[in-house]
């Protein structure tokens, strides 16, 4: 069974953990109705196992349910924001 992604919101991450690795999304607060998702990182050895889309998709839905718009700094967010276009939404006008 995956293990679940945690959001640890005093250092800005959400994470998820597998086998002693763990990958994260950065995200920094920009103002009250903004963030900015700083960059992903998944480990070489967990890469290709679509972890860091659910990451991201995580952090999106937590963004979404917060009222936050979204600045995609991260290439990675950026690319999953193209291939689901319903967070597009949430990109800043």
């Amino acid at each position: 069974m995956a293990a679940e992604i945690h959001h640890d919101e005093t250092r800005h991450r959400f994470t998820h953990e597998r086998d002693g690795l763990v990958s994260y999304l950065a995200y920094r607060q920009v103002d009250a109705h903004t963030v900015d998702f700083v960059s992903t990182y998944t480990p070489p050895p967990l890469r290709g196992r679509g972890i860091a889309a659910r990451v991201v998709t995580r952090a999106l839905e937590w963004a979404d349910s917060n009222g936050y718009k979204v600045i995609p700094s991260c290439w990675f967010v950026a690319e999953v924001i193209d291939r689901q276009p319903e967070w597009r939404r949430l990109l800043p006008s």
